[in-house]
């Protein structure tokens, strides 16, 4: 079942545009991904720039053997260093035990663009999950939520200091608290006949002494098989030297990246969109590594991390002979990751194209070819009970969302019988009638009169929708299996009161469906950024 994104309230107009006009949107990226003209010449750029291929496939295949890959990942992984290969990439930091149910969209997107630009271009593509393991919000990554029994959302979190200020996700590494964590998770899941499998597997990922990137990316890996998904540790210092260019070009034009992503973000703005990112004017788009994450600043000629001043010579030397000490922030990212990969494609949420699409003229500032920008399949997991329902009473999804009962309350109207809401609506209308009538007349007998009747007119309305309001409430007594539905629907749709793709693990799902979940999502998933869809497994 098929839902126009734009029933959806926080669904933004950019990312509304960017589906529906694309056109409204074109000075800011480099392609129509509607269009197969742009996906042909997006192949071309990707192939013909030149990249260290064999340099980062032997870098990908060492993180595969310490995670131990499987094979066809393995297989892709060899394939990105022959010359003709191009990738379709996709992204997220390392959510405790794989994250939100979109990280899997994404995966799974990726999959699919690159099977249909290998079939339609005639070329080998491999699809890529770059793991932002240098992110440094912890609170971000921590935690992952999942439905008990009653599809309560339960949220499993590790403790909020584990991690100092600044730390990166790649320096954190897994203690004990894990496998309490693990032992929540367990005691969450409803029993299945899954539940020991994914238990198993899920603590062959998350260990004591595997880092808390590393456990998410063996557990990626492990989820999606033999599916051929390349995943990649972006904070693998081996990989530093293949962009200590752009780091050191960043450094030689000081603010200059910022300044190309602000001017983007103030033309979105003036046509009606919103900037994602605002960037600060003193800072770079560039962190630097020494423990911690930290920003560096351009003052005075010279950059500035935390208290300590470096001339500039200094740094671009250091960027340049120790690149492992720098690590891009947002910005450069994407730089960072087309310098690396023959990107065609990137996979995005909506809340990504935004900053995506200040980023052209930052591609061109570092002379790499920008991908075509796709937006990642967008679903929503239902049984089959909860469809029939949706179905049956012609209920619009979105109107799920807000977590009161006026929805309910409308359902539950309408569930009264004709005859006897005709009968109070005849009578009401009758009241209104006669004793409008009434208002009208009697001043003419006493214009002390006239009030009094329209007094008592109004408290005849409120009692009438009081009576009205004890109706409905006769309506759920009458067919409480009805209220039962509507809320246990509500919480599978949006559980706590978020879209289901970005508030439920998909660990939850993999629980309750087993391999069938990837399979079928796999075979349902129809790529239309302009649409969402309920999948029922």
């Amino acid at each position: 079942m098929a839902i126009d994104i734009r029933c959806f309230p926080w669904v933004r107009r950019l990312a509304a545009d960017y589906a529906f006009d694309f056109r409204s949107l074109a000075p800011f990226f480099i392609g129509d991904p509607s269009d197969p003209d742009a996906w042909k010449t997006a192949v071309g750029r990707a192939r013909d720039y030149p990249r260290q291929r064999t340099e980062l496939a032997t870098i990908i295949e060492a993180q595969q053997q310490r995670r131990g890959a499987p094979v066809a990942a393995l297989a892709s992984a060899r394939q990105l260093a022959e010359p003709g290969t191009v990738a379709v990439l996709t992204g997220q930091q390392a959510g405790l035990f794989g994250g939100p149910l979109f990280t899997l969209l994404k995966a799974l997107t990726a999959l699919k663009l690159a099977e249909r630009v290998s079939r339609d271009h005639h070329v080998p593509a491999v699809a890529v999950f770059w793991i932002d393991a240098e992110d440094h919000d912890w609170n971000e990554v921590r935690s992952c939520t999942v439905f008990d029994e009653s599809l309560t959302p339960r949220t499993i979190a590790l403790p909020a200091d584990t991690a100092g200020s600044g730390t990166p996700i790649s320096s954190v590494t897994l203690g004990q608290p894990i496998e309490t964590a693990l032992r929540e998770l367990e005691g969450c899941f409803p029993a299945t006949e899954f539940r020991d499998g994914l238990m198993a597997d899920l603590r062959a990922a998350y260990r004591p002494g595997f880092g808390m990137a590393e456990a998410f990316g063996r557990w990626l890996e492990r989820a999606l098989a033999e599916r051929g998904l390349v995943v990649y540790d972006a904070s693998d210092p081996a990989a530093k030297p293949l962009v200590a260019s752009v780091f050191a070009r960043e450094l030689t034009t000081p603010g200059e990246s910022v300044a190309i992503a602000a001017r983007a973000g103030a033309d979105l703005v003036s046509r009606g969109y919103h900037a994602q990112i605002t960037p600060v004017d003193d800072t770079l788009a560039v962190f630097r590594l020494d423990g911690a994450r930290r920003p560096i600043r351009h003052e005075n000629g010279r950059f500035v991390v935390g208290q300590e001043s470096y001339p500039s010579s200094t740094m671009i030397a250091q960027a340049t002979a120790e690149p492992r000490m720098f690590s891009p922030n947002v910005l450069l990212r994407p730089i960072v990751q087309d310098t690396l990969f023959p990107t065609v494609a990137y996979v995005a949420g909506p809340n990504e194209l935004a900053y995506l699409g200040q980023l052209r003229s930052v591609y061109e500032h570092f002379g790499v070819p920008m991908p075509l920008m796709c937006t990642r399949a967008s679903a929503t997991l239902v049984d089959a009970g909860a469809l029939r329902f949706l179905a049956k009473h012609s209920i619009a999804v979105e109107s799920l969302q807000p977590q009161d009962e006026a929805a309910l309350n409308a359902l539950l109207a309408n569930q009264i019988p004709p005859a006897v809401e005709a009968s109070f609506t005849n009578v009401a209308e009758a009241v209104d009638k006669s004793m409008g009538q009434l208002v009208e007349a009697l001043p003419g007998l006493d214009q002390t009169l006239g009030g009094a009747a329209t007094s008592t007119l109004g408290k005849m309305q409120r009692d009438l929708q009081t009576l009205h309001g004890k109706m409905i409430q006769a309506a759920k007594r009458r067919d409480e299996t009805l209220r039962r539905q509507f809320l246990r629907t509500r919480s599978l749709v949006f559980p706590n009161g978020r879209a289901q793709e970005r508030e439920i693990g998909f660990v939850s799902f993999l629980n309750q469906y087993g391999p069938a979940l990837i399979q079928r999502l796999d075979e349902e998933l129809v790529l239309d950024p302009g649409q969402h869809w309920l999948v029922s497994i």
